[in-house]
Parts: structure tokens; C-alpha cells; sequence
């Protein structure tokens, strides 16, 4: 009786082993699957940029004083020649006046110069006359010479002076007329950055008063691309984004530049691609963060996986490529993992096209396994990226 139990207990236990084998070794496991599926599907390299205005003025003043008068304001639209401000112009008034004064004296004094030297010439010549039939000594001959030489420098010396304060003059009233902050254009404030009653100093540098957009319907993005990713990505290119502000809104742009100048940060280097972007209805604004994908590939009915699908090994194994060469595992219908070899072309991100392998559309590739069920797979639609 003792043998017979003995048999039936290693019976049972080959059973289980056998079974065990069978499922793969865990009898818990499950996996989520996906079967390949057939479209269009595109290549993209993603980062991300600011919007900003395409042509951006800042305006400024070009003298120092107390902010008087504002006449714009944030989303205030200008035109060229528009007064936005106006500087206190008590002093430069004044200033006015004092050089206007030295100028009219400077004048006053050529006028006397001109005069004398009238007078000196006419005494040279009577001077000379007299010499002449001997009635003077030649001293006083050339007393007058003398008078009229000094006559003449200070003649010149006048006329300088004129010229000098003639100078003085008008940079008083360029002064004056630079109290009054006109816009240079036509477009629309996007910033200002002083208040009335401010003073602004403009000794080493010109202060800014307003920045001003020339057009806010056509928008540009510095978008920054990894050095990686930098060599698909090519002037008149097609690329796409979003914005915070309309998460669920896909907008459209154009690259109009490639710039070589290399930006590192944190030992991470960077490349600025400049996308330009039409936005008629003003929904975007400047300084908005945009999420760019530029689309460096394409292909129309590719045969495709989730990208799990390739990250996917069983338990002790490791990941194996070589090339453009990589590995799926499929769930066959009894619960076994069969590898499938498979060639890979562009990805999305998100899924990655097929080129070619023994794959087929009916097959069930794993994306992930887990030990909570109950050994049943579950069907998943394709993930996004790291989504697993």
C-alpha cells in the first residue's frame, strides 16, 4: 500500500513540474499585450522653446529726468510717431534758454569784432597815406599795422565762440525735443517698464521704457535641440507643437533657422532652432513655453509595435540588438513567450515601425509582465514612451 502512494505522490509532482514548465515557470504571470497594427505613422525629434515675437523694438530715452506724462500701457497699439511718454522738461527748458542767451552774446561779440576791425583797417590806410608824403613816424605805421593784426584774431576768436554756442544750442533742444518719447513704429506694447513720477538715468546706457511688437500675428520660436538630434533637423522643415495654455490644440510651424552657435548648460549642449509660427488669432503670446516636435520621417501604412514591445525581456535575460535588429516576444496560446526576430525602421516615440521579421498582424507582442493576476494576458492598445 505504501509503494502505491509513494507513485502517485511522484506522479503529482511530475505533473506540476510539467505544468509548471508549461506557463512559463510562474504561475502567476501575466502580461499585457498589443497586436501590430498597420497606419501612417512619423519619426520626431522633440524639445522645448519660447515664443517670442518676430521683430521686438525697445524703446528708450536718450536723457535723464523724471517721468511726467504716460500716454500707452501694457497691449496699448501705437503707431509710428505716436508720443508714449513724456519727460519733465523743466531743465531742458531752461537749458534752452541759458545757451540761447550765450549764442545771441557770442553773435553780439562778432558783431563788436567786426566792427573794430573796420575801424583798425581804417586807420592802417589813413595811417599808410600819411606815411607815405612823410607827415608820421613809421612807429605809428606800425602801431596801426598791429591794431589791425589783433583786430582781425579777435575776429576769428568771435566767430568761434559763435560756432560754439551755436553748438551748445542745439543739443539743448535735441535735448528738449527727446523729453517727448514717440514710438518708432507700429505695433503693440508688450512691456513697459517705468511709472510716472520715475526717474530714469541714461549716462552709461540708454534705458528701456517700453518693448513694443511690430506684429503679433507671425511669432517665432528659439526652440533647443539636443546635439543628438540636431542633424535631422533642417531649414523649411515642417514641425508641431503645443502650449500650456491649449494642451489639447495642435499649432503648426516651419524652421527658418539652424543657428551653429553651440549653447552648453550644466555640461549639456544645446542648438537653437528658430520655428517660425502664423498666429492670426493672437491665442499665442510672447514668452509662452512651447513643446516642439519637429517631423524628421515618415511612412504610410508601416507595420508597427509600442516601443515596449522592443524594451520587453523575460526575467533573466538581457536586452540584445544588434543594429537596426531587435527581439519581440510573442504570447502564444498556450501561455508560452515565443522570441520573434524583427528589423526596425523610424519611431514616433511611442511605437516603432517594422520593417520586416516574423511578425505578423495577429500576433500578441508582450509589453510588460506582472505577477498580481492570475496567469491571464490582457490586450493593451499601444503606450506612450516609459509609460510602463
Amino acid at each position: 500500500m505504501k509503494k502505491w502512494l509513494v507513485i502517485a505522490a511522484l506522479a503529482l509532482a511530475v505533473a506540476g513540474f510539467l505544468a509548471l514548465r508549461g506557463r512559463g515557470g510562474n504561475p502567476a504571470a501575466s502580461y499585457a499585450t498589443a497586436q501590430p497594427t498597420r497606419g501612417d505613422m512619423a519619426a520626431v525629434v522633440t524639445c522645448t522653446g519660447s515664443l517670442t515675437p518676430v521683430a521686438t523694438v525697445d524703446v528708450g530715452t536718450q536723457v535723464s529726468g523724471t517721468i511726467a506724462e504716460l500716454f500707452a500701457d501694457y497691449n496699448s497699439r501705437v503707431t509710428a510717431g505716436q508720443v508714449i511718454a513724456r519727460i519733465d522738461p523743466a531743465l531742458f527748458e531752461a537749458k534752452v534758454a541759458q545757451t540761447r542767451g550765450a549764442y545771441l552774446q557770442a553773435q553780439a561779440n562778432l558783431d563788436k569784432a567786426r566792427v573794430a576791425l573796420a575801424d583798425a583797417e581804417r586807420t592802417l590806410a589813413r595811417n599808410r597815406a600819411l606815411r607815405a608824403d612823410g607827415t608820421i613816424a613809421q612807429s605809428e605805421l606800425d602801431t596801426a599795422q598791429t591794431a589791425r593784426d589783433t583786430a582781425q584774431a579777435e575776429v576769428a576768436a568771435a566767430a568761434g565762440s559763435v560756432e560754439q554756442t551755436r553748438g551748445s544750442y542745439a543739443e539743448a533742444r535735441v535735448n528738449l525735443a527727446h523729453t517727448v518719447i514717440t514710438s518708432p513704429v507700429n505695433g503693440t506694447v508688450i512691456d513697459r517698464s517705468v511709472d510716472v513720477g520715475q526717474t530714469v538715468a541714461a549716462s552709461y546706457q540708454t534705458p528701456t521704457l517700453f518693448s513694443i511688437a511690430q506684429d503679433l500675428t507671425r511669432m517665432e520660436i528659439e526652440a533647443s535641440v539636443d546635439e543628438a538630434d540636431i542633424g535631422s533637423v533642417r531649414e523649411g522643415q515642417k514641425s508641431f507643437f503645443t502650449v500650456d495654455a491649449y494642451p489639447d490644440r495642435r499649432f503648426e510651424g516651419r524652421v527658418t533657422q539652424v543657428r551653429n552657435a553651440a549653447v552648453t548648460v550644466s555640461n549639456v549642449v544645446t542648438y537653437v532652432a528658430v520655428v517660425e509660427v502664423e498666429n492670426a488669432d493672437l491665442l499665442l503670446k510672447p514668452g509662452m513655453t512651447a513643446n516642439v516636435s519637429f517631423q524628421v520621417a515618415s511612412r504610410e501604412g508601416a507595420l508597427k509595435v509600442p516601443a515596449a514591445a522592443l524594451r520587453f525581456r523575460p526575467p533573466g535575460q538581457k536586452a540584445e540588438k544588434n543594429g537596426s535588429g531587435s527581439r519581440v516576444y510573442v504570447l502564444a496560446g498556450n501561455g508560452t513567450l515565443r522570441p520573434v526576430e524583427v528589423t526596425t525602421g523610424i519611431t514616433s516615440g511611442s511605437e516603432v515601425e517594422v520593417v520586416s521579421g516574423g511578425l505578423s498582424e495577429s500576433d500578441r507582442v508582450v509589453l510588460y509582465e506582472s505577477t498580481a493576476g492570475s496567469g491571464k494576458s490582457q490586450d493593451q492598445g499601444p503606450r506612450p514612451p516609459f509609460g510602463f
